[in-house]
């Protein structure tokens, strides 16, 4: 299996090649073009996950509502298409074997955002936890013994930009087995300080990786256990679970644990607010006492509340990089204008909502362009739904963070169109680029059309539109 071949020496290059070859001279010339594809990730049929296992549940089970069995086996295995040979081959009855595995990444919990401390009382009740957001890489660290396997929150492997944790991490944990989830967060070696994320980045580079470690030293803040000692601790409440993780993770200058308070009150939430935005922390997330870890979830359960930017908005947007325009001046030789998109769920889609040229530096346009240079699409992917031309698409697959004043009505970008007014979408209006790269981020997580709702409806002017339908 070509998938099982790792390193980067001549000779796995060379059984690489040989298995390739193979396959091909087995293939009809119309099937050559499709393997291709599936080699390369580039066969893209705009199927979301949630139309195959609806899919897959009514075809072998014969009940849609047994999804949800379905679900739970692919987020804990993160193999959806292991998934589809089970249910296939096994049905059921082997679907409900699938359990937690060590070196095999958990799909993440994900959390829902909030504006406001009064709205996070309204959702989350008389008292939760509050943790510093840090504005690091969430990591998912499975480790036995001294062997340490790391993935991203898009669940790529990451070990090889972080070869301190791996040499580090393991004389932390009090425990035969774990799996872990933290936040890598950038330091100044002198202050203690935490760091911007892009920061962070520049391990991600291609070269120069060691100079790089040296020079973005990082702290490890552990947040969740998901395994331990041999046991799945996903339905265990969050108490319970940060409980055992500080059992079994022994803190120093390398290692700690997210800060956490329990709070009561907006002015609880508001002084914890303060001392994360002093630490360098970008806000706080909120997470219920009772509620177990839902993998591949997003919900009430844990809320994100970030600090106000300095406009109406009051929160940042994670958006898909779907277009660029040529640079003029200064600019040129780069992308000088981005056409950004959000998801769409509901039709597996990025629909456009701005054009960002604001908030680069000469360093984040050389590395966007190098990032982006190979995406480059000589058509439009289907899945982009945009009425404005750019003069060059790219296929989605980058996300990055951007700020703005408002967002408004536009009879122009696709973003929830038909939602608020008819034949009219939504924009944000003065965006500017935060200087995030959001590398670790999958594009179905960026920020989604209801979420850019929510935001509209919960600004200030437009909360008594009678527009709104």
């Amino acid at each position: 299996d070509i998938s099982q071949l790792e390193g980067a020496g001549k000779n796995v290059q060379d059984k690489k090649i040989n298995f390739i070859s193979s396959l091909w001279n087995k293939c009809k010339p119309t099937e050559v073009k499709f393997v291709t594809k599936l080699l390369l990730g580039t066969l893209r049929l705009g199927v979301a996950e949630n139309t195959v296992m609806d899919a897959l549940a009514i075809a072998f089970t014969g009940d849609k509502e047994n999804r949800k069995k379905l679900q739970y086996a692919y987020n804990v295995s993160s193999d959806l298409g292991k998934v589809a040979e089970t249910v296939a081959t096994k049905g059921l009855e082997g679907i409900e074997k699938f359990e937690i595995a060590l070196f095999n990444p958990i799909r993440p919990m994900l959390a829902d955002r909030v504006k406001s401390e009064a709205e996070a009382i309204e959702k989350m009740g008389n008292e939760f936890a509050a943790e510093y957001k840090l504005d690091g890489e969430r990591v998912q660290l499975h480790i036995e013994g001294d062997k340490v396997v790391l993935f991203s929150r898009s669940l790529e492997k990451i070990e090889i930009y972080y070869p301190d944790i791996i040499e580090k991490i393991p004389k932390n944990i009090q425990a035969d087995n774990i799996i872990l989830e933290a936040e890598a967060v950038a330091i100044n070696e002198n202050t203690g300080d935490f760091l911007p994320f892009q920061e962070l980045m520049h391990r991600r580079r291609k070269y120069k990786i060691e100079k790089a470690i040296t020079k973005y030293p990082i702290t490890v803040n552990f947040f969740d256990v998901l395994y331990c000692n041999g046991k799945n601790c996903m339905e265990l409440s969050y108490k319970e679970r940060r409980e055992k993780m500080e059992k079994h993770v022994k803190e120093d200058e390398f290692a700690k644990y997210i800060p956490m308070k329990l709070v009561k009150n907006e002015c609880e939430i508001e002084d914890f607010m303060e001392n994360s935005i002093n630490a360098g922390s970008e806000g706080l997330m909120l997470k219920m006492l009772d509620k177990p870890y839902q993998a591949g979830s997003r919900g009430n359960h844990w809320l994100k509340l970030k600090r106000e930017y300095s406009n109406d908005l009051g929160d940042s947007l994670d958006l898909v990089v779907i277009g660029g325009y040529f640079g003029k001046g200064r600019r040129t030789g780069n992308y000088g204008t981005l056409l950004l998109a959000t998801y769409d769920e509901d039709e597996n889609t990025f629909p456009s909502i701005c054009k960002v040229g604001t908030g680069f530096t000469d360093e984040s346009l050389d590395q966007l362009y190098q990032i982006l240079n190979p995406k480059v699409s000589i058509k439009k992917n289907p899945r982009i739904i945009s009425e404005m031309e750019a003069d060059v698409w790219f296929e989605p697959e980058l996300v990055i963070e951007v700020v703005a004043s408002e967002i408004t009505l536009s009879p122009i970008h696709k973003a929830a169109f038909n939602t608020i007014r008819k034949n009219t979408g939504l924009a944000l209006r003065f965006p500017k680029f935060t200087g995030k790269i959001r590398v670790d981020k999958a594009v179905e997580d960026a920020s989604t059309n209801e979420e850019v709702i929510t935001l509209y409806k919960g600004q200030k002017k437009i909360a008594h539109d009678k527009n709104l339908m």
